[in-house]
């Protein structure tokens, strides 16, 4: 099945694990935001929103949706619906419609004094285990994240530690039943106690549109629902 979101291929999420990490960007979300922002007497939307082929959410997929909640082009000074909100970027009583998921290539024990990843920024203080992990700076797990932030896996959120590499960064699991195969949930929605792009603006000082313009250009991307 070819994907409506032109350059990226899609398939059934969570369909099977995957060599590189995985933003989902979900059409139930966007519409979602676009009918609050309609509730509040907002008719159109502001051009800035198709930005960065829509902010790396893809500009086809934003304009289709927006299309059928009936959201016209506005001016961008007119009060039109902003980026912020559509996509749920750290917007008070929005959804974000970007999710982001790593895969756990390896897990191995760590030796008390063991160090992990470039320079060993990290050491441990105890034995522990760690999982190597689909996702690093060339996806836009930006290297400000790493010992930092958390993500989610196993039903338990576990830190990112040392420095983030190209492709895969290092996450400490300890004892957690985690194995390779597993997803690993980078990026999800605050109000389901999951990993916050809030944590991540924080942690790196850069704005969210950016961060998620880089994920959404750069990581695999597809439609979910």
């Amino acid at each position: 099945m070819s994907s409506s979101i032109p350059g990226h291929d899609m398939s059934t999420p969570g369909s099977r694990p995957r060599s590189a990490p995985v933003a989902r960007i979900s059409r139930s979300a966007l519409a979602a935001n676009a009918r609050a922002a309609q509730a509040r007497g907002i008719h159109s939307f502001s051009p800035s929103v198709l930005e960065a082929d829509a902010w790396g959410h893809g500009a086809q997929l934003v304009q289709s949706v927006l299309a059928g909640e009936g959201l016209a082009p506005g001016a961008a000074d007119s009060g039109s619906l902003a980026p912020s909100e559509l996509f749920g970027l750290v917007h008070p009583g929005t959804t974000p419609a970007l999710r982001l998921t790593g895969t756990v290539l390896s897990v191995k024990d760590l030796r008390v004094g063991e160090g992990v990843s470039y320079g060993y920024a990290f050491r441990a203080s105890a034995d522990t285990r760690v999982a190597l992990v689909t996702g690093g700076y060339a996806q836009g797990i930006v290297r400000g994240l790493g010992g930092v932030v958390e993500v989610a896996t196993a039903g338990e959120r576990h830190p990112i530690v040392g420095r983030v590499a190209m492709d895969v960064c290092v996450v400490e699991i300890a004892d957690a039943a985690v194995r390779r195969g597993d997803e690993v949930l980078f990026l999800g929605d605050p109000a389901a106690g999951e990993p916050s792009l809030a944590d991540w603006v924080a942690a790196t000082g850069l704005r969210a549109s950016e961060l998620v313009a880089t994920i959404g250009l750069r990581a695999i991307r597809e439609e979910a629902p």
